[in-house]
Parts: C-alpha cells; structure tokens; sequence
C-alpha cells in the first residue's frame, strides 16, 4: 500500500432506505454521500493524488477560505499499488504536475477498505458500495467498507463491480486519524 494522503469529511449516518444493516454510517473516500470539508481542488494546495499532504494544509486552507471544519472527520488513505480496470491490475501514479509529499500520521485506526472508481483518472469519484448501494449484496463493517484488501481484490476479481460505476477501481485502506492539536 502507498500513502496518498489526507482529507477532512463529514460522515453521514447511513440513509434510511440503505438495505445493509451492519452499515450504520459512511466512510467512503469519494464524496458522493460523506462531503469534502469543501469544494477544494479550485485552490490548488492538493497533492498529485487529488488529496492533501497534511492536516496542517487542511487547516490552513480551511482559516484561508472561511471553511467552518466542526463536525468533520479527517482521514488518511493508503492505496493498492495497481488499478483494476476490469480485466487486469495495472500501475497508477499520482498526477506529475503537482507535487506530493505526504507526511505520515503519527498514529492511525485502521477502518476497512473502499473500492473507489477513477475514471478520469485523477480525483476519485464514485465508492460503489455506498454510492451504488452494493453494501446491500456485499457484507461490509459499520462504515460501508470492506474488512480486508483480501476481500476488496476478490470481488473485483469476481466482477462484483463491473456494473455498478466504469473503473478503473482503486483498493483504499481507509484510517482515522486524530486531528493535531494547534
């Protein structure tokens, strides 16, 4: 797993119409149902992969841009090395333009595995277990993510994806981490 970054997040309680009952709220990277803290990539302090480097950035930008942060979570994420495309694993890299460096967590709480689609190939777009309601036919952990890579690699090996939004699909470790203190 590689280190991609960083990204603040409201979590919302699972909707009531969500046919998946171990899911009780949502921790997908994509921000189709758990918003970004804000419409962020306008101010360009994102990294090649489309998140940030560090909690101090999100901060930084937040006080900048007059972004209210209660109430947000913040997370860290760590991707498969290799995107499924549907038929085969091959190797992604962050967009070269921009620059990356991500600074490691000095603690994190390891919550479950997204499958998030990037068919542009830059920012994520669609978590198809939550998005797509596909939590409902595949087991998931409280906060609609999978339990292991293991489990992620094999239901796009089996297609469970296929139909759901176009790929290619990124595996991502999702972790809590606590936010700095000032």
């Amino acid at each position: 797993m590689i280190p991609i970054g960083y990204m603040a997040k409201r979590v919302c309680l699972k909707p009531e119409a969500f046919d998946a009952p171990s899911v009780v709220d949502i921790y997908s990277v994509s921000s189709c149902m758990n918003d970004d803290f804000a419409d962020y990539i306008n101010f360009w302090k994102h990294n090649g992969y489309w998140l940030f480097d560090s909690p101090s950035i999100i901060l930084n930008l937040a006080q900048e841009a007059a972004v209210d942060l209660t109430g947000t979570s913040l997370f860290y994420y760590e991707a498969h090395e290799l995107e499924y495309d549907g038929a085969r694993w091959r190797p992604f890299a962050p967009e070269p333009g921009i620059e990356t460096n991500i600074q490691l967590p000095p603690s994190k709480t390891l919550e479950g595995y997204d499958v998030v689609t990037f068919y542009a190939g830059n920012v994520s777009e669609c978590s198809p277990l939550s998005c797509n309601g596909l939590a409902e036919s595949i087991p998931t952990n409280q906060h609609c993510l999978l339990e292991s890579f293991e489990t992620a690699e094999s239901q796009l090996n089996a297609g469970s994806f296929n139909h759901s939004e176009p790929g290619p699909y990124r595996i991502v470790a999702v972790y809590t981490v606590v936010w700095p203190e000032n």
